[in-house]
């Protein structure tokens, strides 16, 4: 389970205050899979990157009793100044998985070949994205969290992801942002709305996206 409790997060640009999320208290119950649904700049990255303690509210609580993934395919958990394979053996050591066992499945995911050594500062953005879902795939989480990206690289590598998600998710509960209303009825039973910085909770995903087409008309 992940729960907010009076969660507040606001962001100072320039002269203006823009409050992203207004104490919002909302649970995510293992189990199931959630869809956070708004429109562009609602603030479902934010939430997103909150619920993966990637970033921090402005006050308010996040709980989690479940191994919560950090945002899929997320290059930012990548060091720029280590290679694929230090990158790997980190992230392996803290979150207590076998290093050489994570180092070969990223290796084999991302299929950058002998940039798998050099610094990640040094890869196009295509192989960023494919050792950060490699790295994402490599480690069993209880609940995966997934802004808009569930597929990288070409029509092959995308199907690979896909598959490889699926395996993930016969056994993961997920939590995704996306605009694509088939994918979010695929992999989602329960879904949130988010707007004017409020969260509305839906037990029926449905019904979320219903609320969510209003949004955009």
């Amino acid at each position: 389970m992940i729960e907010l409790e009076n969660v507040l997060k606001i962001y100072h640009l320039a002269q203006n205050r823009k409050v992203v999320l207004d104490h919002i208290s909302a649970r995510f119950d293992a189990g199931s899979s959630y869809a956070i649904l708004g429109v562009n700049g609602a603030g479902k990255s934010t939430l997103i990157r909150i619920l993966a303690g990637a970033e921090l509210p402005n006050s308010g609580r996040v709980r989690r009793s479940v191994r919560v993934s950090w945002p899929l395919g997320f290059s930012g958990a990548l060091h720029p100044s280590m290679t694929a394979r230090e990158n790997a053996r980190f992230v392996a050591r803290a979150y207590g998985e076998d290093p050489n066992r994570v180092v070969s499945f990223v290796q084999d995911f991302a299929e950058v070949g002998r940039h798998f050594d050099s610094p990640v500062n040094s890869y196009s953005s295509g192989m960023r994205a494919r050792v950060a879902f490699g790295l994402s795939m490599a480690i069993d989480f209880d609940c995966y969290l997934i802004d808009e990206v569930l597929a990288v690289g070409d029509a092959r590598f995308r199907e690979r992801c896909q598959e490889e998600f699926r395996r993930r998710k016969a056994r993961s509960d997920i939590i995704i942002t996306s605009h694509s209303m088939s994918q979010i009825k695929a992999y989602c039973e329960r879904g949130f709305v988010l707007a004017q910085g409020k969260l509305m909770y839906f037990p029926d995903v449905t019904d979320a996206i219903e609320t969510y087409k209003k949004l955009n008309l």
